[in-house]
């Protein structure tokens, strides 16, 4: 935390509130839930809702995702009914392609959470390359982002008795070696940032104390994070430090045998990836470098070693242009395939690197999406062969994996392996694209899934998401849960493509940052508007959901544009932003809304403030607030603030807490089918008249 403390007004009677864990505090909270409980999760419409989400969340007929680890086997962390919790396991590829796998459980966290008495949630498993046989596996406690990381053997299946270990903390740690990790962890006073992230990074010896682990790295307090990694791959074998100066800005240094660092000069607001020889670069903003302007957003490479030299001769691989940004990259052995959004839609390269090193890259499509659709296709084993998995998605299109191997002839085709089930009827439903028109005059595309035989007489109960932040794009894709709980019913769906996202890549983030922040709500307002201005609805009918950075919005629809709403859902948010960077991990966002300690950057923050904004004597639609006590990273304190102050004003708001959960708001399957049936239950109930 900062030892300054924001201006306050002349009375906050919610601070009281900010005490997490506090008996008082949670007392307020159980009683809150009770009563949202009551008038909206005891119906049998409403257990009728939960049901059919948990059906979709449980069924035996999801696809198992997999992730290849070793040289034969792959990997699925899997959830249902019978493993609420979760279980780590494993197959092989010719069993994967089976329409039923057998599957070798290799980790059962239930039963690890009932021996231990603790309430794990998984958070992955780093392991260590080529051999693949040791793995660090992270843990939470209610499913908050601090972990404890133990040490576990793949073969014996078994956690390793005296292996590496560490206590709860935000933990950044990786492997140099098998006797030797890198770890960014809390190892005391001043050790962490005032974002709640460690501040030093060292190397830690198998067999030694925490305590005597050697300082690799030492970040500053205003930072948000350090980390330092290894790459293992053979034959390019690089340690790495990373300073993370904040949410959008990094410098990372290669670590020499000696303990020196080189620094990689990119630009700070870059990003930068090294695999093997090349390093891939994506600037956040038009760089200058050798006499030559590279666009933001575009996607350059050139060989790593030659850049460390001082060669600065890049390849552009993709630029940008008003309608199209770059989504997403992934290598295997031999090529690099770049997914690409045109106006929301992915279509799909294949670039092969030059033999030699030097010359043009060649290229050639790797398939685009159906209409109104997304595709995405990564490598399986960018080390060892081409082959490449690929998936197809829609809202109405259930998902389809399928693999294929890049460069061979008679594979040339992708083939199906997994078909994901269809959880409610499509057939009665459409999906068209629109574009709306902001106050400033910019276009913002939205996706529309209605019924075909919509009639544009105002009354369909709509409700509209959207998340504008952080440069995360929302892009078609097939939910079960949102076709039984709205779809079915009778609703419309509506994604809104706002800037804050990256539909459009950085310029479209860029365009709503600090200063700028009421874009969002302006576009997000535009195309509400134009929803009722085509008659697909009307206020009464119109709801609004959003979550995190999301659930901000919500908050700013709910006190800014409180007349184009019947009902607002804000989950897991940011709310009053006058106090945000002293609250769990809001630090970290300063690059993203401002400081508001800064009194120049208040006046511009306070305009998207709702915790500020939210006034007596105004006309507000019903709101509801949800969060999880277990959420370190936004944390409870916003929702249950706004909540309580909306009450005391007198406005119509409800408020529930999950205990555990974390930013997800939920620890397992049927925790998250009773989230999500309570916002749709809360919306049906004010929206459908």
């Amino acid at each position: 935390m900062t030892s300054s403390l924001p201006p306050q007004p002349s009375q906050d009677d919610n601070l009281w509130l900010e005490d997490i864990d506090g008996e008082r505090q949670l007392d307020w909270a159980r009683a809150q839930n009770a009563i949202t409980v009551q008038a909206y999760a005891q119906s049998p419409a409403f257990e009728a809702l939960q049901q059919g989400i948990l059906e979709v969340l449980d069924s035996d007929d999801r696809i198992p995702m997999v992730r290849k680890i070793g040289p034969r086997f792959f990997y699925n962390f899997w959830r249902d009914k019978d493993h609420p919790k979760g279980l780590w396991r494993r197959t092989t590829l010719d069993e994967y392609r089976k329409p039923r796998p057998e599957w070798e459980s290799v980790l059962d966290l239930d039963a690890l959470a009932a021996a231990d008495g603790e309430n794990w949630v998984w958070h992955g498993a780093d392991c260590l390359e080529p051999e693949y046989r040791r793995c660090l596996i992270s843990l939470s406690r209610g499913g908050a982002d601090a972990d404890v990381v133990r040490e576990f053997d793949l073969e014996t299946k078994q956690f390793v008795p005296g292996g590496f270990s560490l206590p709860e903390a935000k933990n950044h740690v990786g492997w140099k070696d098998i006797d030797n990790l890198y770890v960014a962890t809390d190892f005391g006073p001043g050790s962490m940032t005032s974002s709640s992230y460690p501040r030093i990074v060292k190397q830690w010896r198998r067999g030694t104390p925490l305590e005597s682990a050697v300082t690799v790295y030492e970040g500053l307090h205003e930072d948000m994070s350090v980390s330092a990694y290894r790459d293992n791959t053979p034959g390019f074998e690089r340690d790495f430090v990373s300073r993370q100066i904040d949410f959008y800005e990094s410098e990372t240094w290669l670590r020499k045998a000696d303990g020196t660092f080189a620094k990689i000069d990119v630009p700070d607001d870059s990003l930068a990836e090294i695999t093997r020889e090349w390093m891939l670069i994506e600037p956040r903003t038009d760089w200058t470098v050798a006499g030559a302007t590279y666009r933001s957003g575009s996607l350059l490479a050139v060989k790593f070693d030659d850049y460390m030299a001082g060669r600065r001769e890049l390849t552009v691989l993709f630029e940008p242009d008003d309608t199209t940004a770059l989504d997403s990259h992934s290598w295997t052995r031999n090529h690099l395939i770049v997914n690409v959004m045109h106006d929301v839609v992915n279509r799909l390269e294949v670039l092969t690197p030059p033999a030699g090193g030097t010359g043009p890259w060649k290229r050639e499509s790797l398939g685009g999406a159906p209409e109104l659709s997304t595709i995405a296709a990564s490598g399986i084993d960018e080390d060892e062969n081409d082959d490449y998995f690929l998936t197809v998605s829609g809202f109405l299109q259930p998902t389809t994996l399928y693999i294929g191997t890049i460069g061979t002839a008679e594979k040339s085709e992708p083939q199906v392996l997994k078909d994901s089930p269809a959880f409610f009827d499509a057939s009665r439903h459409r999906v068209s694209q629109h574009f709306a028109t902001s106050k400033d005059g910019t276009r913002v595309p939205y996706f529309e899934i209605a019924p075909k035989d919509l009639k544009a007489d105002a009354s369909n109960p709509t409700l509209q998401y959207a998340y504008g932040g952080f440069e995360i794009p929302l892009q078609p894709s097939y939910s079960g849960s949102i076709g039984r709980a709205w779809l079915d019913q009778g609703g419309v769906y509506v994604v809104a493509n706002i800037r804050g996202g990256g539909e459009y890549g950085p310029r479209w983030h860029q365009a709503a940052l600090q200063e700028n922040r009421l874009r969002t709500c302006e576009d997000f307002a535009a195309v509400s508007e134009d929803l009722i201005a085509r008659g697909v609805t009307s206020p009464a009918h119109l709801g609004a959901m959003g979550g995190s950075n999301g659930g901000l919005l919500m908050g700013n629809m709910l006190t800014l544009y409180p007349q184009l709403y019947g009902a607002i859902v804000s989950e897991v948010a940011l709310l009053d932003m006058r106090r945000y960077t002293h609250l769990s991990a809001g630090a970290s966002w300063i690059a993203e809304y401002g400081d508001p300690d800064q009194p120049e950057e208040w006046e511009f923050i306070r305009a998207f403030s709702p915790y500020e904004n939210a006034k007596p004597g105004r006309a507000y639609p019903p709101a509801l607030f949800t969060t999880s006590t277990r959420d370190d990273r936004v944390g409870p304190v916003h929702a249950r603030k706004m909540h309580a102050k909306m009450t005391a004003l007198g406005h119509d708001s409800s408020f529930y807490e999950n205990l555990e959960g974390g930013h997800s708001a939920a620890t397992d399957n049927k925790e998250s089918a009773f989230m999500d049936a309570l916002g749709y239950a809360y919306l049906w109930q004010h929206l459908r008249s």
